[in-house]
């Protein structure tokens, strides 16, 4: 009687050393695989992110509704009925603000201004050293004395501006300046009005509108409440006028 004995094939045994090869290697797939998916997850949440940004962006600059001015309480010029306001928020230590008074004011002022388009205001926003509140007291001092004389005292501080990095807007200086242009106004009491900061609380008003209006820098135009996103862009300035003229004669 014979016996059928079971075959079995012989299975290869690994060594160590080809054992602990394999082991590094499925461990290096694993960490590879582990790289590429968070790569992957961190591309997803940043393109996320993006997007939501984006429309959050497009939203709000199609649905802020327009600052509201008291324009009565501002130095104007122009015709206090004119459709169209235009506000400036300055510094009058702001470099950038002297070159806007010098270029854009004048060609806002010939082609709106004067032809009764427009009027233009001003807002206080002194921030750049402590003269720059020295400055601004020294302003509202002689708007309240004259208001017309305001903007002959606001084209001098401009045109006689000092380095932005020195205290040069001193009350002596702002006196002998109101002096120089002949302005007619109290210079005792301007004087007197900078050193007793008068209008201390008046420029607080200017400077907490600024902040309430989302204006971060000078100068920061505003046209019929709505900010100008190119100050120094008189292209994009005159679009944003005819807007607003238009949507005045709508109403």
């Amino acid at each position: 009687m014979s016996q059928n004995k079971r075959k079995t094939a012989a299975i290869p045994q690994m060594s160590k050393q080809e054992k602990r090869k394999a082991e590094l290697e499925h461990q290096k797939q694993k960490t590879r695989i582990l790289i590429v998916s968070t790569i992957a997850l961190v591309v997803i949440i940043f393109v996320g992110l993006f997007m939501l940004a984006a429309k959050d962006n497009s939203n709000s600059g199609s649905s802020a509704e327009p600052v509201s001015f008291n324009y009565s309480e501002l130095p104007r010029l122009g015709k206090e009925d004119a459709p169209v306001k235009i506000v400036e928020f300055g510094d009058f230590k702001c470099p950038a603000c002297a070159q806007f008074t010098g270029v854009i004011k004048p060609q806002i002022v010939q082609e709106y201004v004067n032809q009764d388009k427009a009027a233009f205001y001003f807002v206080n926003m002194a921030f750049i050293g402590p003269d720059s509140t020295t400055a601004s007291l020294a302003a509202l001092s002689v708007y309240h004395q004259n208001s017309d004389a305001f903007w002959t005292y606001y084209d001098a501080l401009y045109a006689n501006q000092g380095d932005e990095n020195k205290e040069w807007a001193t009350t002596d200086y702002l006196v002998d300046l109101a002096r120089k242009e002949s302005l007619p106004v109290d210079f005792d009491l301007l004087r007197k009005d900078i050193e007793d900061k008068t209008y201390m609380d008046e420029l607080q008003t200017d400077i907490d509108l600024a902040k309430n209006a989302g204006v971060s820098s000078t100068p920061t135009v505003f046209v019929n409440g709505v900010m100008v996103k190119e100050p120094f862009n008189i292209e994009a300035i005159d679009a944003q006028i005819k807007v607003a003229s238009e949507a005045v004669d709508a109403e």
